[in-house]
């Protein structure tokens, strides 16, 4: 049997045993008899068939079962039927009979009696004092069972013929048992060794829970249940086993704290508390005591959305008081269960929209457009981040309603305040001078891609930054765009061949066009121009060469907010995953520099932008926030030339105002979101960089020259020959190689190295090896 280790070896290995007798004075016994009267190892027999290939249960025909009648017993050990391949020594287990019964002859059983006559030709495998073995004797007899410490009491008994038959004791190491008392409680953990999760799983589905585990494993739950959480699931059910949870109270708090880890792993228990009724919260609650109940949440919800919907009527000192006491109040719920369950939005934006309040107080510093740029890139973008974060929380109408009205009244007032203090600047400045450059690369630098996403807000590109700094270095600067800020305008504005793009009065749609043929500046026409002064172009997921300069484009942000509002701030992530899936495919192209450009920023005012008059008299092309005048019109103190051409005249929207009504969505006119826009500029480092792959098809040699054959998109490989491949002063080869249409071929210098062993490498552009095969030099 080999080495004992488990109670199954070991209790096989004794019925065994039993049957070992001197063979000096007995003849070898036909079967071991195992009696049982209780019939409490029956379910251990389909176990112990593992370790007793010869065992044979008294019972119904059923030989695929090895169990049958006392006829079919006899014949099986004896081995005249088809099916008696016994291979080791008969065992016949006898369920329901003592050996008293057997050894009484004259009054047995009829359909026991063919099996009496064993009891002469056999052995049985009984206690000392012919008594059967119990379960309990077995394990804690010192003569002929285990000697273990195993506790007397009604509780032990009963759970250790549970625990026999759910089938967890038998294999249970023998040191693991020696090792300690064996008692109820060890038993009932053996069965059911995570109460705390079967309860969440029975609270989930109960029907299903019961009905999958069957007798013994639930009669095991229930037990537990009593014993340690105070409840009967049968008599008290399930909603009683909620208001425990939600209570969280004993050993109820170990529940709560699984469940809050692994909520998604029961789905129906929120359904479950949901119905729980919280406490009387009183007039002045710690909501902290409520964080179980989720309608104490929902109840909180109602009270902060009507607290925020009340800002409407407030202004904004006003305001920013009641969103503090707002956030004093709330906050508190962010750390429940239900926001990560993202069912408290409210309480998740208040958190944004704090610190809106706090940071809206001031508005950017400054008297030149120089000043409050400087301004805005040190504090002031962090308001409009926190604005856009607080409607990203919240999707339901009313919570949109609810946040909108609270943010018109903190952050329009610092939008129109800050607009108007550039505004008055650009006034006294003529417009919005040049920045000092701080660019970290240029357009013109080779080896430099530039990506051009359109929309691309300041404080939206510090977010995007982040999102990059896994591929290596980002650091922004930041420019001013073209007047007006609209696509049509700033793209060519941020492109490399801005120097070769001029305006004229003809010119529609602030669309500059080529200064050297006079054609408007299209998509096919721009293009075009920077394929004439050696940029490529690339479109959607075309690499280039990263030895270059390329130019291409990603994102979606301003057609997106054009046509969604201020969903674009929900979907703001989604939007930018675009940019860094483009980023991150130059990346693997082998493009180390990417510089990211955009054309203009924008305003998001919930409820939308106030409206501006403009008389259609007056206006050639109206857009939202700016429009050209007619020759006849007269211009405003807000009036600039277009910087394509200064001859046509374009006139802003004062403050945030828009000229059309109901616009959330507007760009185009004079404002440090709309017209102070970032550049990053990222370095990818090399650990940082996406792996290539690269696979060593065939090494082929020549006498001392050795023809690679490599499978790889990457460009710019190099193969070498060398005898620790890391080491590139232990190069074998007379001179690298390039890989040029997947091969390469090298030369060994020293004919000495014949024969010796060596490894193929395949080095990327920086010399990392990307890949080795191991050779022989000379094959």
């Amino acid at each position: 049997m080999g080495r004992i280790t488990t109670l199954a070896q070991h209790l096989s290995s004794a019925v065994s045993e039993a049957a070992k007798v001197n063979r000096s004075v007995q003849v070898k016994p036909a079967t071991v008899l195992w009696t049982d009267k209780d019939g409490m190892w029956r379910s251990a027999i389909p176990a112990l068939r593992k370790h007793l290939p010869g065992l044979c249960t008294l019972g119904p025909y059923k030989p695929e079962e090895w169990t049958g009648p006392a006829v079919w017993l006899k014949c099986m050990i004896v081995g005249v039927l088809p099916e008696a391949k016994l291979s080791g020594l008969p065992v016949v287990y006898l369920p329901g009979v003592s050996r008293a019964e057997l050894r009484a002859i004259e009054s047995c059983t009829r359909d026991l009696q063919p099996l009496a006559e064993l009891q002469y030709r056999g052995v049985f495998w009984s206690q000392a004092n012919s008594k059967d073995w119990t379960l309990s004797a077995y394990l804690s007899s010192k003569n002929g069972g285990l000697g273990l410490d195993v506790a007397q009491d009604k509780a032990t008994q009963e759970a250790l013929n549970q625990a026999l038959e759910a089938g967890v004791l038998l294999d249970r190491p023998l040191d693991e048992l020696k090792g300690r008392q064996i008692n109820a409680e060890w038993l009932l953990n053996l069965m059911a060794p995570n109460p705390t999760r079967d309860l969440l799983v029975w609270m989930d589905a109960p029907a299903a829970a019961r009905s999958q585990w069957g007798g013994v494993r639930w009669d095991v739950f229930a037990k537990r249940c009593k014993a340690d959480f105070g409840f009967d699931p049968i008599a008290d059910g399930v909603l009683v086993a909620a208001e425990m949870l939600a209570n969280a109270g004993g050993k109820w708090a170990a529940v709560a704290e699984l469940y809050k880890d692994s909520y998604t792993s029961f789905p129906q228990v929120f359904d479950l508390l949901a119905k729980v009724q919280p406490p009387q919260m009183g007039l002045f609650p710690d909501l902290d005591q409520f964080s179980g109940y989720p309608q104490a949440n929902e109840q909180s919800e109602s009270t902060l959305r009507y607290a925020l919907s009340a800002c409407a009527a407030m202004e904004a000192p006003q305001a920013r008081a009641a969103v503090r006491a707002a956030e004093k109040e709330h906050g508190v719920r962010r750390a429940w269960l239900w926001n990560r369950m993202g069912r408290s939005p409210l309480a998740a934006a208040l958190a944004h929209l704090a610190r809106v309040a706090e940071l809206s107080a001031t508005a950017p510093i400054g008297t030149t457009p120089a000043e409050l740029a400087t301004s805005y890139r040190q504090s002031g973008w962090l308001v409009d981040e926190a604005a856009l974060r607080a409607l990203a929380c919240v999707h339901a109408k009313a919570d949109i309603a609810a946040i909108s009205a609270a943010l018109r009244t903190l952050y329009l007032p610092w939008l129109a305040e800050a607009a108007k203090r550039l505004q008055e600047a650009a006034k006294v400045a003529g417009g919005l001078p040049p920045l000092p450059a701080t660019d970290e690369m240029s357009a013109e630098e080779t080896g430099v891609c530039t990506l051009f996403v359109d929309g691309l807000r300041y404080d939206v590109a510090s977010h995007l930054s982040t999102r990059l700094s896994e591929l290596g270095e980002v650091k922004t600067s930041a420019c001013w765009t073209s007047m007006p800020s609209v696509t049509a305008s700033g793209k060519a504005w941020c492109s490399p061949v801005a120097k070769w793009v001029s305006g004229t009065q003809g010119d529609v749609e602030f669309e500059p066009r080529v200064t050297a043929d006079g054609k408007p500046l299209s998509g096919y026409n721009f293009r075009k121009l920077l394929n004439e002064k050696g940029i490529q172009s690339l479109d959607k997921h075309e690499s280039g060469d990263p030895k270059g300069r390329a130019w291409t484009e990603a994102g979606d942000l301003d057609h997106y907010g054009h046509a969604h509002g201020i969903r674009l701030a929900r979907d703001l992530d989604a939007q930018l995953a675009q940019v860094v899936e483009r980023v991150d495919e130059l990346c693997q192209a082998g493009w180390r520099k990417v510089r990211i450009v955009t054309d203009h920023g924008w305003l998001l005012v919930p409820g939308g932008l106030p409206k501006s008059e403009l008389p259609k008299r007056q206006a050639e092309t109206r857009w939202g926030r700016c429009a050209v005048l007619k020759d006849t019109a007269y211009g405003t103190p807000l009036t600039f030339g277009w910087d394509w051409c200064k001859d046509v005249q374009v006139i802003y929207a004062p403050g945030v105002s828009c000229f059309t009504a109901g616009t959330e969505y507007a760009h185009g006119g004079i404002s440090l979101q709309e017209c102070l826009v970032p550049v990053l500029s990222l370095e990818v480092s090399e650990t940082a960089a996406p792996s290539v792959n690269v696979v060593i098809k065939a090494v082929t040699w020549k006498g001392l020259r050795c023809i690679v054959e490599v499978e790889s998109s990457a460009r710019d490989l190099i193969a070498d020959i060398r005898s620790k491949p890391a080491l590139a002063s232990t190069s074998l080869a007379a001179s690298t190689k390039p890989v040029e249409s997947g091969k390469a071929s090298l030369a060994v210098a020293n004919d000495e190295h014949m024969g010796s062993a060596a490894v193929v490498v395949v080095l990327g552009p920086c010399g990392e090896v990307l890949r080795k095969a191991p050779t022989t030099v000379g094959g």
